[in-house]
């Protein structure tokens, strides 16, 4: 099974170790892609133009020192990813405390969506970046749009034979859509929250508990060391691990579409 993750805007304020080397990074066939990102990134971090800089990455005014980072990340110290990513998601998959089975079942099986890296292993060594899918870059342009053409190769194969989790959020779902039988192989989860308002039962999307869902749903699923075969095995070990999932119709040759409904965080 290989789960997609979305990476986190909140990051590890620094690396731990040694400097980054883009040929030891996972899906090595993206590394000329990174090259060209990771060039534009930092000459467009290092300009003279700070203002260009900060609209361009949806910075505001007081977030310079974002870009004076993202300027010297050729030579910033890396950690794992798994030590980059922050926020809610990753608060809830907790990856430091997985058991070691669960652990060694996450390294093999998750990959993390990225606007700078396209997408990263965790044990993948990257240092802490400020760079949103949602970004233009010089020469580069919109990056949802240049991965959706890099990613397509790389993704595929990552994909292999079994059944794909894709957890991203839309922005990054964007990059890469599966296509014919790896997206029959698919399931894509949305999460809603359902309360009583006035004794009638109404569920919406909030993005809190989405994160926290997915982070726990994650976690569970690398626990109890599920390794489905088939989407249909990956809906019931949801629904065995006392998961609220209701299926929702989806056209042929799209991935299933599920939804996970929670009422209380």
């Amino acid at each position: 099974m290989l789960i997609l993750l979305p990476p986190s805007e909140g990051k590890a304020e620094a690396g731990t170790g040694r400097r980054l080397d883009l040929s030891r990074l996972s899906l090595p066939e993206l590394t000329p892609a990174r090259e060209e990102v990771l060039a534009a990134l930092v000459a467009l971090c290092a300009g003279p133009d700070e203002a260009a800089a900060r609209a361009a990455l949806g910075l505001s005014e007081g977030q310079g020192g974002e870009l004076r980072r993202n300027a010297r990340l050729r030579v910033a110290a890396t950690a794992p990813a798994d030590r980059i990513y922050t926020g809610v998601l990753y608060e809830a998959l907790d990856l430091a405390s997985l058991p070691p089975a669960a652990a060694r079942l996450a390294r093999r099986s998750v990959l993390v969506s990225s606007g700078l890296w396209g997408a990263v292993r965790l044990t993948d060594r990257i240092p802490p970046y400020r760079c949103p899918v949602g970004a233009k870059l010089p020469g580069i342009g919109a990056l949802s749009a240049y991965w959706r053409r890099a990613l397509v190769p790389a993704m595929a194969a990552a994909a292999g034979r079994g059944p794909v989790l894709d957890l991203r959020s839309g922005a990054y779902a964007a990059t890469w859509a599966p296509r014919g039988e790896v997206a029959e192989r698919t399931v894509t989860v949305r999460v809603l929250h359902e309360r009583d308002v006035d004794g009638v039962p109404t569920r919406s999307v909030v993005s809190h508990f989405n994160k926290a869902t997915k982070g726990r749903l994650v976690r569970d699923l690398l626990t109890a060391g599920v390794r489905p075969r088939t989407t249909a095995a990956l809906v019931g070990a949801l629904r065995d691990l006392k998961y609220t999932v209701e299926e929702q119709p989806a056209p042929a040759g799209r991935p299933r579409q599920v939804d996970v409904v929670v009422t209380e965080l």
